[in-house]
């Protein structure tokens, strides 16, 4: 699961590609020698070949020459016998020094270490000896763990920006679970803050369902869940059949509301549409028979019954809106749109946000419709798209257009904002455009964009507004 939940990533030693490369075959060579002979004592002068501390130590990475203690990493039935030094291990965490040369320090050949994976461990070591962070997402969870347990601050923190770097709406929830119990309030609020733009899309990935019911609860105990909650009951069903799996028990309606338990009533059920739960929760069987006319007469009769489900709808995000125009225009012979393209390209300083539409002018002759294709881009590879109808009342006023899915914008990167409208009636347009414009906490900036064909730019034209969550 960890591979599809991850992009695998290697990040840049400090040592050069073939220094490393140089150890790793002398370390092979120097394993022949140290086979043939006792001790050591028929291999060559090593220690000559390398000129620094750094080095020298990265060939005892994994060596068996001079070990001095070996470790039996992970379960049974999959271990792995890796030989170490205590005094290098004793230099790179508190916990091995304490271990090797504390008060109660054991005179042990041989660890057994059954709670972490091998190579996760020694991910670890070679940290510890070549000061050197390889991490990949199939064990960088296992890799943060290992360094957890024995104090290897550094390399904790950089599996943490490892995996803010891979948090995306496919893996917030699984990282929010993780991150709690790593104790890293850092991630866990990057986390919240995909997860609560990014509902829907969070609340439909793999990995919600992966999720312990303390993560769930917390997930539907949400404010700023950005999700419509027939989203939320369908995800929450979804979990109760993959945690019957996990209990081995038979996927029934008795048995998912069974390990829902209390959970359900954090769902907000009477705030669906009423189409939404006459035609989804009342007949999933999951409510009861009296819950379900509670809820109906919830909904119509003008003495309501008491309900254990809350019954305020949730906040929300409240969207900004990054309005990059100082004022606006009209003329007799623009802006008219023929098919062509308007397109502006932008970045946010610093900071991750998500887009979740753009603001357009509308007609400057009344009232009129436009159908308008809007596009998001990132190096030329379209991130979302959407074909759209929006009215506008003849007034300067912007008009926003909604993506399907807020889209999470990286920072210091340049994106492309395009939008092809098919309308009869010319619009107003932007003029005194700013290349830069601070909004909140967050800074964009706009350069021109060599799509645009309609004259969009970043002194005048369309897209007035950037719509976006913070």
């Amino acid at each position: 699961m960890a591979a599809e939940l991850f992009p695998t990533k290697k990040l840049v030693p400090s040592a050069s590609t073939s220094s490393t490369t140089s150890i790793q075959q002398y370390q092979q060579q120097n394993l022949t020698n140290n086979n043939s002979s006792s001790g050591g004592g028929g291999c060559c002068n090593w220690q000559g070949l390398y000129p620094t501390i750094r080095e020298r130590n990265s060939v005892m990475f994994n060596n068996e020459m001079m070990a001095d203690v070996h470790f039996v990493v992970g379960p049974p039935g999959g271990t792995q016998r890796v030989p170490g030094h205590k005094y290098v291990l004793a230099v790179g965490s508190s916990v091995f020094h304490a271990m090797f040369y504390g008060e109660l320090a054991e005179d042990q050949d041989e660890i057994r270490i059954p709670d972490v994976e091998p190579p996760s461990f020694l991910a670890m070591l070679k940290y510890i000896y070549c000061d050197e962070i390889d991490l990949c997402a199939d064990t960088v969870l296992a890799t943060l763990y290992a360094a957890k347990k024995y104090i290897v601050p550094h390399l904790a923190r950089a599996c943490v920006n490892f995996l803010e770097t891979s948090l995306s709406a496919k893996n917030a929830c699984v990282l929010l679970s993780q991150s709690c119990l790593f104790e890293e309030p850092d991630l866990t609020q990057r986390c919240w803050e995909v997860i609560d733009a990014q509902a829907e899309l969070a609340l439909r990935s793999e990995g919600f369902c992966d999720i312990d019911n303390q993560t769930l609860e917390s997930i539907l105990r949400r404010e700023t869940l950005n999700a419509k909650e027939m989203v939320v009951f369908e995800a929450a069903l979804n979990w109760a059949e993959a945690e019957c799996q996990r209990q081995d028990l038979l996927p029934t309606i008795e048995n998912k509301r069974l390990v829902l338990g209390k959970a359900i009533y954090l769902i907000r059920i009477p705030t669906m549409a009423l189409e939404d739960f006459a035609n989804g929760a009342a007949q999933s069987g999951v409510l009861t028979l009296n819950e379900t006319n509670d809820i109906f007469l919830w909904y119509t009769a003008a003495k309501k019954p008491e309900l254990l489900f809350c019954t305020k709808p949730r906040k929300g995000l409240a969207p900004q809106r990054c309005h990059r125009f100082q004022s606006c225009a009209y003329r007799s012979n623009q802006w008219r749109y023929r098919g062509r393209c308007d397109s502006i390209q932008f970045l946010a300083v610093d900071k991750r946000v998500f887009i979740a539409g753009f603001g357009l002018y509308g007609s400057s002759c009344g009232s009129a419709e436009y159908s308008a294709k809007i596009e998001l881009k990132r190096q030329g590879v379209p991130m979302a798209q959407r074909i759209i109808k929006y009215f506008s009342d003849g007034s300067s006023s912007t008009f926003p257009v909604w993506f399907e899915y807020p889209v999470q914008i990286e920072p210091d990167t340049f994106y492309t904002a395009s939008v092809v409208l098919d309308g009869n009636e010319l619009s107003y347009f932007g003029q005194e455009g700013m290349t830069e414009v601070q909004c909140g906490k967050v800074t964009f900036q706009f350069q021109c964009s060599s799509d645009s064909t309609n004259g969009t730019g970043v002194q005048g034209g369309q897209i007035p507004e950037l719509i976006f969550y913070a």
